[in-house]
């Protein structure tokens, strides 16, 4: 195999893929040759990236899909599943539901069972679909710097279910070898509208230097991108069951 990191021939499935992190995968794997079914909950923004995707020389197949629903989750794998094999799922859907940062003494529950189903339960479910539909390949979760912290004052609803996304993670990959790999990706900070929304800095904060980042800037897309390439391609034959943190050094 000349380029172990190249996906020509293979079939990605990306959740959350309308903004932010999910966009950036979802063009990091059309870039390394995969074929890219994209879904979000909000069409136009899965339309904008398809085009993206098309100029490369690749198809995408946009599919409005919330991802907390089982019945769509079902139908985001059967369409996939009607073009092709799928090769790769890539769990990307998740965040902050109400980009509301709570103190797990003052959070509802109800905000809380929002953030397990959104963070979690999704995930789980998602892993569950995707296993049934594929032979053979990588599934990617993507979790959060927050999962490996000594607590989150402020993000505890949050941490706890990437934290948990872990634990999954390392339970589905037992389940699932030989044939399936799972593992998951961990981002730093990363200036999504989501991240913003919640950590309210002001305009023009040097949000690296407050968060004392080692490698001396924010990350961005493609950095997680770029990594679950690697966890995707045949470069990680021999990887499952692991989570690779994407964080600047933090």
């Amino acid at each position: 195999m000349t380029d172990p990191f190249r996906l020509e021939g293979l079939q990605a499935v990306v959740t959350g893929a309308g903004k932010g992190i999910g966009r950036g995968i979802a063009l990091a794997l059309a870039h390394a040759g995969a074929d890219v079914v994209i879904s979000s909950r909000t069409l136009a923004d899965l339309e904008e990236l398809a085009e993206e995707i098309e100029e490369l020389g690749r198809r995408a197949t946009p599919v409005v899909c919330d991802v907390t629903q089982m019945a769509e989750l079902e139908n985001l794998a059967d369409t996939a599943k009607a073009l092709g094999p799928i090769d790769i799922w890539v769990n990307n859907a998740g965040g902050l539901p109400d980009a509301t940062p709570r103190y797990l003494t003052r959070t509802p529950e109800d905000r809380w069972d929002a953030q397990m189903n959104l963070n979690l339960k999704a995930v789980f479910m998602a892993c569950q679909v995707a296993a049934t539909r594929m032979d053979e390949g990588a599934i990617i979760n993507i979790s959060s710097s927050s999962a490996k912290s000594q607590g989150s004052v402020k993000n505890g609803p949050y941490g706890a279910s990437k934290a948990a996304v872990n634990h999954l993670t390392q339970t589905f990959a037992l389940e699932l070898a030989p044939k399936i790999r799972v593992n998951a990706v961990a981002p730093g900070p990363i200036p999504t509208d989501n991240f913003n929304e919640s950590t309210n800095f002001p305009e023009d904060t040097p949000i690296e230097k407050i968060l004392r980042v080692p490698l001396g800037r924010l990350g961005e897309p493609a950095d997680i991108g770029h990594a679950v390439v690697f966890m995707a391609s045949p470069a990680s034959s021999w990887v499952t069951g692991q989570c690779l943190y994407v964080t600047g050094g933090l």
